[in-house]
């Protein structure tokens, strides 16, 4: 088991370092100069040229690749064009709201999609399986920012529960904070528990048709008692699977839901920064998802493995 872990972090290690070498060559040939965005397209060329200079403009690109890296290493990101403050900073505040509306969605969504995959599973070929699997397409054809514009319509607007939007900071109490970001990770958690139902109704599928399943049918267990005591433990795995590559799915979904909810989180943050083409920021919160990602990816990795040795045993 240590062999395979060691094996996933040095394979995670290189996946991140080559995530940052293409974050740089994209944003770096990118047209635009954001020395010009700063000061306008009337800046005089001596004011330009001074702020270039200080921004490392004028360096040439290796060598802003290497002062990025270090800083990087050493947990420095360099500080914001447009606002002056510490990146660092800003992704920690940012990622306070970011990262448990991401948790919140896939949490709703985990049971959400693993028990109608399961009730489809269970009634194939039924009328509630042909049903659940139309709204299974309904979800996955609808996008997160527009159930989120119908949640508003539904619940604050004609229902009158719940905030329209906004984020109150975690420091007015986790139970205000949390009710804010129920409706936004509700909207992300419809087309991830669409796409977990079909993983799950498959799943489900396939270890029904096993020997197992097959010799305790024979002793007499029903049809639910079989589901819940033997197929639900197996069937898990490829759902596990899928729901940690989806989380940076979620991460992404966030950009748009958050400015539907007018919450200033790390999408929010990333939009401005794309508007202002404020390079260090956008470099630091792309590199920072790409860590979540990976981060969560290996953990999956490491589950699988604990629960099935067979991808233990198979690693070099």
């Amino acid at each position: 088991m240590l062999k395979f872990v060691v094996h996933r972090l040095v394979g995670a290690a290189l996946t991140l370092a080559a995530a940052s070498v293409l974050i740089f060559v994209v944003l770096e040939v990118l047209p635009g100069d954001p020395a010009m965005v700063i000061l306008g397209e009337g800046a005089r060329p001596d004011t330009l040229a001074a702020l270039r200079s200080e921004m490392g403009l004028d360096q040439s690109a290796l060598v802003r690749f290497f002062v990025w890296i270090g800083g990087v290493l050493v947990g420095d990101l360099g500080s914001s064009h447009t606002y002056g403050t510490p990146v660092l900073q800003m992704l920690a505040e940012r990622c306070l709201v970011t990262l448990p509306l991401a948790a919140l969605a896939l949490l709703l969504a985990l049971p959400l999609g693993v028990g109608l995959g399961t009730l489809a599973a269970a009634l194939r070929g039924r009328l509630p399986d042909h049903a659940l699997m139309v709204l299974g397409h309904l979800g996955l054809a609808l996008p997160s920012f527009w159930i989120g514009i119908l949640l508003i319509m539904a619940f604050p607007v004609s229902l009158n529960l719940g905030t329209a939007g906004g984020f109150p900071g975690w420091q007015a109490g986790a139970g205000l904070a949390l009710a804010a970001l129920v409706l936004p990770a509700l909207a992300l958690a419809v087309p991830e528990a669409a796409i977990l139902a079909r993983v799950a109704r498959g799943a489900v599928l396939d270890t029904l048709g096993a020997d197992f399943v097959r010799v305790a049918r024979a002793k007499g267990l029903s049809r639910g008692q079989v589901i819940r005591r033997h197929v639900i433990g197996h069937a898990a795995l490829p759902v596990v699977t899928i729901a940690g590559l989806q989380f940076g799915v979620l991460m992404a979904g966030a950009i748009l839901v958050e400015k539907v909810f007018a919450i200033a989180g790390l999408g929010d943050l990333l939009l401005s920064a794309a508007g202002h083409r404020d390079l260090p920021v956008i470099k630091g919160a792309v590199l920072l998802i790409c860590a979540v990602v990976i981060t969560v990816n290996l953990l999956v990795d490491v589950l699988h493995a604990a629960l099935d040795p067979r991808p233990r045993s198979a690693a070099p």
